[in-house]
């Protein structure tokens, strides 16, 4: 088993995947890494779907063009769920309030949700699997998803994870340095200009001499391009369709 450290300075994300199985006993890990997440409340606000067959992972690759969700072992979807509480809040009797109509009842879902997530990747990654999280099977299609997993009312798609057995070992992607992620005490007020054009500069000689497909991407107008195509998704629609209607 890989070190704390290991498992998160070294992390990289796996799209290619071998076809052994990954054991029983490796998922039951994951599974209680999940478990023990630290949660708003201790309310638990989440579910995992865990996505073994074949067919399945199929379908979900239909919709979003993700070649690793078809060939990892396990695929995970992570829910904000506010479904279990309803279910026992009416078998008690109690009074349910509509706090999956405001926004902090989302943050609250999307936060336990991620955090269970960065469980199951810490874990897989010190078992020395591969991941690779997956945002898009949140945005890609989210009623057509619902549907292929039968989700209940007040739960939507967070995020998806593909675990399994590595085949490949990418180049690590440069990431922000600490001046940029690290504010101490306030949010740091000199000109960060510099230091955002370095790193654009690094990412860009990153892309054009990494192995495999090279392109000559920047990061921030890269970026910005996935910002304007996730402007054409409609996560507010999706959101009230789930029974998240917000009004505060």
């Amino acid at each position: 088993m890989k070190s704390v450290k290991d498992s998160l300075l070294q992390r990289r994300s796996i799209r290619r995947y071998e076809r052994e199985t990954v054991s029983d006993a490796d998922m039951n890990l994951i599974y209680e890494a999940i478990r023990n997440t630290p949660t708003s409340y201790n309310g638990q606000q989440f579910s995992v779907i865990d996505i073994s067959d074949q067919e399945v992972k199929e379908k979900l690759y239909a919709l979003t063009n993700q070649k690793q969700i078809k060939t990892c072992n396990h695929f995970l979807l992570f829910l904000a769920d506010y479904h279990k509480i309803d279910v026992l809040a009416d078998k008690k009797g109690i009074d349910m309030p509509q706090f999956t109509h405001t926004v902090d009842g989302i943050i609250v879902g999307v936060v336990d949700a991620t955090l269970a997530m960065m469980s199951a990747v810490a874990m897989a990654e010190s078992l020395g699997l591969g991941t690779c999280c997956v945002g898009y099977a949140r945005t890609v299609a989210p009623e057509a998803v619902s549907q292929i997993v039968n989700l209940p009312q007040h739960t939507f798609v967070v995020c998806g994870l593909a675990i399994g057995v590595p085949r490949e070992l990418p180049d690590m992607k440069p990431k922000q340095p600490a001046s940029l992620v690290i504010h101490h005490n306030e949010y740091r007020q000199d000109d960060m200009a510099p230091d955002l054009e370095a790193y654009d500069a690094e990412i860009t000689r990153y892309n054009t001499t990494r192995a495999g497909d090279k392109t000559t991407n920047d990061w921030c107008g890269h970026i910005i391009s996935y910002y304007r195509e996730a402007m054409k998704y409609r996560m507010l629609s999706a959101l009230r369709r789930r029974g998240f209607d917000m009004e505060h």
